[in-house]
């Protein structure tokens, strides 16, 4: 017994010397690793309240020189970004599936935050909110009289795919029983309500909280019932970016990440970031903040949606489903 207790002690101090070279390398692995910094890297974002926290992520990126530049819209950032003119982009997964359908490579590389997306109607209709039925009804009404019933958002936005899917669900035709009108800037949204040039829009935040604090619109729904769900923002890059910078690329991910989890656990720095950006209220920061979920996730069998979904909807001319 005592012959056996000592080879055991001996074993465990000769696997203690074994591992300790081993722990060491492990311990160091980091460090080497961003002993040498990746090449910089220009991350393009639009200035929407979901896409506001990108703004913070070069003061916690680590091992990049990480640019943050702004765009006023997400087509503007897939723009620069398939010109080259930046490395990395924050768009939709719309974005994602009309880049596809047009022959673009991109990848994506991360999710950002999800939500965001409100339907409002002009404060003079007859319409309460939630009430599909009721909307359906006014909306063959109009089409009877021979009016047309103008629905609006910024095409290309994930609003926009909101909006086309819901109505799909409640069995409205978006090409036959409405007249889309297309409001490229959703900071214009509120002043063609206010004109009257439309009935019923919808909104990216913070600018649809915005439309409900000053009153020019109404509520009616949150159009996340349809294939898309609440999925908005999606982070894509080049194949070239990869290749050439793969270790940019991936700490700009890490510091996406990093910014996603400080958001969800910090409402308040959250709401200080979209006003920051925006310059809009905090009140109207704040409510758009209750409509956004941080999430860096992506997800391959909703994206997959999205795309059919886009298709069914003459929205591109392919199914890229098996692209995505």
């Amino acid at each position: 017994m005592r012959f056996a207790r000592s080879s055991l002690a001996a074993l465990k101090n000769a696997a203690r010397a074994l591992l300790a070279p081993l722990l060491v390398a492990a311990a160091l692995a980091p460090t080497v690793g961003h002993a040498k910094d990746a090449e910089p890297i220009n991350l393009g974002y639009a200035k929407c309240a979901h896409c506001t926290p990108l703004s913070l992520t070069p003061q916690y990126a680590t091992g990049v020189k990480l640019t943050a530049t702004s765009f006023n819209t997400g087509n503007d950032a897939l723009t620069a970004l398939l010109s080259k003119s930046i490395d990395i982009a924050q768009v939709t997964y719309l974005h994602y599936v009309t880049a596809l359908d047009k022959g673009f490579k991109v990848v994506g590389v991360a999710g950002q935050i999800n939500g965001g997306s409100q339907v409002l109607i002009a404060n003079d209709l007859p319409v309460q909110a939630g009430d599909w039925d009721g909307l359906k009804k006014l909306i063959m009404q109009y089409k009877k009289d021979g009016k047309p019933f103008r629905v609006a958002a910024s095409r290309g936005n994930a609003q926009d795919i909101h909006m086309r899917g819901a109505f799909l669900t409640h069995g409205i035709d978006i090409n036959k029983d409405v007249q889309f009108i297309n409001i490229p800037n959703p900071s214009d949204h509120v002043q063609a309500l206010r004109r009257g040039e439309v009935e019923l829009i919808t909104s990216v935040e913070p600018f649809a909280t915005q439309i409900r604090e000053v009153k020019a619109a109404k509520f009616f729904a949150f159009p996340y019932d349809q294939a898309a769900g609440k999925l908005t923002n999606l982070i894509v890059t080049r194949p070239d970016v990869i290749e050439s910078n793969p270790q940019g690329v991936l700490e700009t991910v890490r510091a996406i990440v990093k910014v996603d989890d400080m958001m969800a656990a910090n409402k308040p720095l959250f709401v200080d970031t979209i006003q920051k950006v925006t310059g809009l209220d905090k009140t109207i920061a704040a409510g758009a903040v209750d409509n956004l979920y941080p999430d860096y996730r992506m997800y391959r069998a909703s994206a997959m949606s999205i795309a059919k979904m886009m298709h069914d909807l003459k929205y591109v001319n392919s199914d890229v489903s098996d692209a995505v």
